[in-house]
């Protein structure tokens, strides 16, 4: 038996290729050549292979802020955009929101879509490609609609809605979503008090229960120095209308 160097050996297999023995016959991955004078240098067709042997998976894309941050806006034209490109949509708000009506979904600068106005997502009943839902804090079957949505029934799912109450606390389960969510987008207002930018929405009324429906008249996008402070106000007027009340 003869024994070669290793330099010896790179020399052997340099000049005396050995040849290569075929793949398993079992295995049948569509494959295509980068060159076919050298048919072992081979890519995968990831996409015809997806296209044919899995099922069309859906996306899920969050819209948070606080308050005047344009969150239905941008709702609005996502929607809009997916529309554009000849998919089929439809929006969807809770039938709580009442201030534009039911048939609409408006945004604070003006921007207009017509909706579904329901109590609950299982109640909707229309098989389209894409769906938009609107203040989607206020359904309390949202994560399940929407992984749903996205994982059986191969849509697209755009979610736009407060990640916080005017408490700074979670509202809902839209933050339930983002473990399972393709994109989260995180919008600012400007605070109503400085112009800076603002991420909380404070309440300006001395109301405490947690949904509580109302516009410019009830809320106002603020700082965080600001949300602070204010909240140091409310406390305080709470205080003296309690007194007053127990006075009266």
């Amino acid at each position: 038996m003869r024994m070669y160097s290793v330099s010896r050996m790179s020399s052997l297999l340099l000049h005396h290729p050995v040849a290569l023995s075929k793949p398993p016959p079992s295995l049948h991955l569509p494959v295509s050549s980068t060159n076919p004078r050298s048919p072992w240098k081979i890519r995968f067709a990831s996409r015809a292979y997806a296209a044919t042997h899995s099922p069309s998976f859906g996306e899920i894309h969050v819209i948070v802020g606080p308050m005047f941050a344009g969150k239905t806006t941008a709702l609005i034209q996502r929607v809009q955009l997916e529309t554009d490109q000849g998919r089929r949509a439809a929006m969807i708000k809770s039938d709580k929101d009442t201030r534009y009506g039911l048939d609409s979904i408006v945004s604070h600068d003006g921007f207009k879509m017509p909706c579904w106005a329901l109590p609950d997502l299982s109640s909707f009943p229309a098989k389209l490609d894409v769906i938009g839902i609107d203040e989607a804090q206020f359904f309390g079957d949202l994560y399940d609609f929407c992984r749903n949505a996205a994982d059986h029934d191969g849509k697209t799912v755009v979610v736009a809605g407060l990640d916080g109450d005017y408490l700074r606390r979670r509202f809902g389960s839209v933050l339930d979503l983002i473990p399972i969510a393709d994109s989260v987008t995180k919008l600012t207002a400007r605070c109503g008090l400085c112009e800076q930018r603002a991420c909380f929405t404070l309440r300006k009324t001395n109301d405490t229960e947690k949904e509580l429906i109302g516009g410019a008249d009830v809320y106002m996008p603020v700082c965080r120095q600001h949300y602070v402070k204010g909240q140091i106000v409310v406390e305080a007027a709470r205080i003296v209308l309690e007194s007053q009340k127990i006075k009266l």
